[in-house]
């Protein structure tokens, strides 16, 4: 634009500064305020004393010393006002940068150089990073050197606009990487929830949850329900830390639930010492919930002989268990933590089975019991007449 304004009959800018280059839709640099230079030197101006030596901060200094320079400027003159624009463009600061002087103060120092006798520029060390070859022009441009302005279109190899478009593939590349990545990362931890959501509940409660669907309370004829609990629990808890409780349950319920993982049932609830497991909901498996449940209290009372309590290792956990059959009816209870509850006379008779039970024992019902019975395989051992409350 300069060159072809130097080349043109308007000879010289006489006033560039950055408030006269604007960028058009294209983004396609354009200068203003040129011309009319008659015209305009007969305006009465009006600004204070600091507007008016600010619009000289682009103003070159052989025109500052000389107040009946023409108003059309020179060509030099123009040369250095692109200097100072070339600057702030590098800097993405003012005409002389962080320099804390008024605009009046650097306009004396301009014109009368420094206390060294040296010209009074902006300093170029403000923009070190700035590519070499554009520091090389400003610094001769501040020189006023017309002849720079031709070989600086060497080093332009594209123009704004594709300037400008190459930012924004290298942007819209970016944000496709990271849309991507949070993408994954959201898919990663839907995962993480739903696998969360499918242990908290069971696999079809927890695919009816996930889908928006209400759940529905489910009647079961009948399930085999299994209670344990430690015995002395409570003597053994005040005799140990809350920390060594907390250990010694976390272990013995891993030990759990690894091992029900080899049967047919599903886990309740854990509360306290207490452990329970049922078989036959929410999955129907026709009679075989009881031997299920039968078979799982087996083993766990089989890998209790190795169970080790990590700060009482000579002791050893001594655990009873209650079993019950009969019909329930299961459904989700809550929102914001939803558990999945079991209802019904036979959750009831289960716990009493449970607490009437005996350390290292398996206390079954009658209904469970004739169901193992038709089942086969296990031997059973009557105790007798034991009064439920």
């Amino acid at each position: 634009g300069m060159i072809y304004l130097h080349a043109s009959e308007v000879v010289s800018h006489g006033k560039l500064k950055s408030s006269n280059c604007v960028v058009d839709s294209r983004w396609v640099l354009k200068i203003t305020d040129y011309g009319l230079h008659e015209f305009t030197a007969g305006e009465v101006q009006t600004m204070g004393e600091y507007a008016l030596y600010r619009n000289l901060l682009w103003k070159a200094p052989e025109l500052l010393r000389n107040k009946h320079s023409a108003p059309r400027g020179t060509q030099e003159g123009d040369v250095y006002s692109f200097a100072i624009i070339m600057f702030e463009i590098q800097s993405r600061n003012g005409p002389y940068g962080s320099c804390e002087l008024t605009p009046k103060d650097i306009i004396e120092r301009v014109i009368t150089r420094d206390e060294n006798g040296h010209p009074f520029r902006p300093r170029l060390s403000e923009i070190s990073s700035t590519p070499k070859f554009i520091t090389d022009v400003i610094k001769e441009y501040f020189k006023s050197l017309r002849t720079k302005l031709k070989p600086m279109q060497k080093g332009m190899k594209s123009s704004i606009f594709d300037n400008m478009m190459a930012i924004m593939e290298r942007y819209a590349s970016n944000l496709e990487s990271l849309v991507q990545s949070r993408t994954d990362e959201l898919i990663e931890e839907k995962k993480k929830t739903e696998e969360l959501l499918h242990d908290m509940l069971p696999g079809t409660v927890a695919d009816q949850l996930m889908h928006g669907k209400q759940v529905e309370a489910e009647s079961f004829d009948m399930v085999t329900i299994f209670f344990s609990d430690i015995c002395g629990f409570t003597t053994l808890s005040s005799e140990s830390t809350p920390m060594q409780i907390v250990d010694m349950l976390n272990d013995l319920y891993t030990l759990f639930d690894t091992i029900i993982e080899y049967y047919d049932v599903y886990k309740v609830e854990t509360i306290g010492d207490a452990y329970m497991v049922v078989s036959g909901l929410p999955k129907r498996n026709g009679n075989r919930h009881a031997g299920e449940i039968a078979s799982m209290a087996l083993h766990l009372l089989q890998e209790l002989k190795v169970f080790k309590i990590r700060h009482r290792p000579n002791d050893q956990i001594k655990l009873r268990i209650g079993i019950h059959s009969g019909p329930v009816v299961a459904g989700v209870v809550g929102r914001k933590m939803p558990r999945f509850c079991l209802f019904g006379d036979t959750v009831n008779v289960a716990s009493r089975m449970e607490s009437n039970s005996q350390a290292l024992r398996i206390h079954l019902s009658e209904p469970t019991m004739n169901l193992l019975v038709q089942i086969g395989g296990f031997e059973l051992q009557e105790r007798g007449n034991t009064e439920i409350k």
